[in-house]
């Protein structure tokens, strides 16, 4: 008899800045079985960005439709957009036994463990100081300065929601803040209610 594996969620949420986009990265690259859960939304494309590939960009019509039938994990406005995760395609990879990485808020995270929570593991990551992220922010030349502004405001209510997480890292150096985070998904991968066929395994073991 073998032991198989249901798939996780797992969810690293940050307010902008402090390194959750580049720590997925890292950790996506580093790991086998895991991949990037793509969600919808209503804000523009980057010059940089896929459709398809680092967002579903759709319509405000389209959007209001999907969440209208009901095909989001979660949803929510950020910044004025609106930002979903499509159902279907996550449940499949779960059934598969692959683990599907959110990079979500903590509203999406609060929806997730409500419909989800036995699936999921979730980790916020937080700056150094508040200095670092306004640095990081402003390194990242993407947005003009009444957006940056706009996200450390932000920031201290995004940062006061952390009680809600599994799991916390201060993100001082990124190699280590993503050791850490692959550290997390290997204990969270061998949780005992993930493994199927476990009991019957073990009553072979001492049968």
């Amino acid at each position: 008899m073998e032991i198989s594996r249901k798939g996780l969620m797992l969810i690293l949420s940050s307010p902008s800045g402090a390194g959750k986009t580049t720590i997925s990265r890292k950790v996506l690259e580093a790991q086998k079985g895991l991949f990037m859960s793509v969600s919808a939304t209503t804000r523009k494309m980057r010059a940089n960005e896929v459709d398809g590939k680092d967002y579903y960009f759709v319509s405000e019509e389209k959007f209001q439709e999907m969440a209208g039938k009901g095909e989001f994990l979660e949803h929510a406005n950020v910044f004025g957009n609106n930002y979903g995760t499509p159902a279907k395609p996550v449940y499949e990879r779960l059934a598969r036994g692959e683990d599907v990485l959110f990079d979500i808020d903590w509203q999406g995270t609060m929806q997730l463990k409500e419909k989800c929570k036995p699936d999921v593991a979730s980790v916020f990551i937080l700056p150094p100081s508040m200095k670092e992220l306004e640095t990081r922010l402003r390194a990242r030349a993407l947005d003009d300065e009444k957006v940056i502004n706009e996200r450390m405001g932000k920031a201290t209510s995004e940062i006061s929601h952390w009680g809600i997480y599994d799991y916390i890292l201060v993100n001082s150096n990124v190699e280590e803040a993503v050791e850490k985070v692959v550290h997390i998904l290997h204990a969270e991968r061998n949780r005992k209610k993930r493994l199927l066929g476990l009991e019957g395994f073990v009553s072979k073991l001492v049968g």
